[in-house]
């Protein structure tokens, strides 16, 4: 029998509630603030919460960080989309508007708990592998935080807006949290809203009848039909023309669909997941873009790190994609040059993840030599390198490369790397030059040994074998 705790400072709704839930075989406790629900109660105890948003002293969104990983159902007098929203992205799993029927609240019961379930095998992505959330790659803090927030979404309906540049995989973002939902037996449609012309745009999402408009020669059913029991992946959605704009709008606060020329409507189910790598925020504001539609989309938002932002897991999709394409043109496996990895983890990759993987793939099919892919085969340019001002230390800021105090010297990766490791040796160490260098540990190992720079263990500058 699923626990549930009510939180709710108005006897006779509480009360109501109360017995309604004990009828349908649930074992409920009630509270009438946060305060009383937190001392009299432990919240891990509860398959679920349902709280009132207003309630004496604190709100009932506190409950949410003190329930972990209890899901938290919150009631509003407020039907407003502004309070649902801030409730949902505080980490409310749904939320219900007063007044609502008997009917309308079990509904909701058995369908957060009926997720909940589902969702419950995996709490959290600390020791878990990095491919654990759908093939997505990384260990970094950023990317372990997002993995966190896409378990903490995905078992719910609420819509997600990707925000990240160019290339940074919002669409795997997208997958991840169809794959980790209640719909992932379901269809996935994935719509570049960019690469479909303005006058063709409406036809594609929403359908049309035959004779709707010339070239109509026959009924067709739109993208976001195909979607219906699944997820609706709509990227780049800032170039989504005002017009299509208003009939999406329409789908998700409705919940159906009319094809063009058509007079009858359809009901659909559909999750949205909406992409962009542009500020809707401000497009709304200058009348560029639905402010009523950025509202509904911009439920939860979840922010993609740039590739230079991203520390170790640069090095780690490199060496992936050269295993990867490695397999697919059956050659041997080939590992990165030390001047390789030293260009891959200090290049500020403007094109993100994309221009990585198409850097790896040509190198793979050049490379000649079957053991190693050197530096000269992935064409990164140079100039693009990124270097502290200070000490000269690989960063992700956008300054222009300075090796050394005499920038008229034009050393090269290698000459650069022996001379940072002498520079700096007798006041970091191996651990700090690694960081600094962005390499690992085990790289620049290797890398003193085929230079001939042993460690300095006595404190004393060591000069480099000739």
């Amino acid at each position: 029998m699923s626990k549930i705790l009510i939180v709710e400072d108005e006897v006779i709704i509480r009360t109501s509630l109360r017995k309604h839930l004990t009828r349908n075989k649930y074992d409920v406790k009630e509270a009438a603030s946060v305060k009383e629900a937190t001392s009299k109660y432990n919240l891990d105890s509860f398959d679920l919460i349902i709280s009132d948003l207003r309630l004496p002293g604190a709100p009932g969104t506190d409950l949410i960080q003190a329930a972990g990983d209890v899901p938290v159902l919150i009631m509003t007098s407020y039907a407003s989309l502004r309070s649902a929203v801030d409730s949902m992205r505080m980490g409310a799993v749904d939320y219900i508007a007063k007044p609502y029927d008997n009917d309308e609240m079990l509904a909701a019961v058995k369908r957060v708990l009926s997720r909940s379930e589902k969702a419950s095998p995996v709490k959290n992505i600390e020791g878990v592998s990095n491919e654990a959330v759908a093939g997505m790659i990384g260990s970094s803090p950023q990317m372990k935080e997002l993995y966190a927030k896409i378990r903490k979404v995905a078992p719910t309906n609420a819509t997600v807006l990707v925000n990240g540049e160019t290339g940074t995989g919002k669409e795997l973002v997208a997958r991840a949290l169809h794959h980790e939902s209640p719909r992932a037996d379901k269809p996935l449609i994935s719509v570049n809203c960019a690469a479909i012309p303005e006058t063709l745009i409406e036809a594609e999402l929403f359908g049309h009848e035959k004779g709707a408009f010339t070239g109509a020669a026959s009924n067709r059913e739109g993208l976001v039909a195909a979607a219906d029991g699944g997820t609706l992946f709509l990227d780049e959605i800032g170039e989504l023309p005002l017009e299509a704009q208003a009939r999406l709008l329409r789908v998700l606060q409705e919940g159906e669909v009319r094809p063009i020329g058509s007079v009858e409507s359809r009901k659909v189910d559909v999750r949205l997941v909406a992409a962009t790598h542009r500020d809707l925020g401000k497009l709304s504001r200058e009348g560029k873009f639905r402010e009523d539609l950025y509202f509904r989309i911009n439920v939860v938002q979840l922010k993609l790190p740039p590739l230079r932002e991203r520390g170790k897991d640069i090095l780690t999709l490199a060496e992936t994609f050269v295993r990867r394409y490695c397999e697919e043109l059956k050659k041997p496996q080939l590992v990165l040059s030390p001047e390789a990895i030293q260009a891959i983890t200090t290049y500020t990759w403007p094109g993100n993840i994309r221009e990585l993987e198409n850097a790896i793939q040509r190198a793979v099919i050049l490379c000649e030599d079957e053991r190693e892919i050197s530096h000269n085969l992935l064409s990164i340019d140079l100039d693009l390198i990124k270097v502290d001002d200070d000490e000269g230390v690989p960063q992700g800021e956008n300054r222009q490369k300075r090796t050394t105090s005499d920038p008229n010297e034009d050393l090269s990766l290698e000459d650069y790397f022996q001379r940072f490791v002498l520079e700096h040796q007798d006041s970091m160490s191996e651990t700090e030059l690694a960081r600094k260098l962005g390499v690992s540990r085990k790289c620049l190992w290797e890398r003193r040994q085929r230079l001939g720079i042993p460690r300095n263990k006595s404190g004393q500058n060591v000069s480099s074998k000739s």
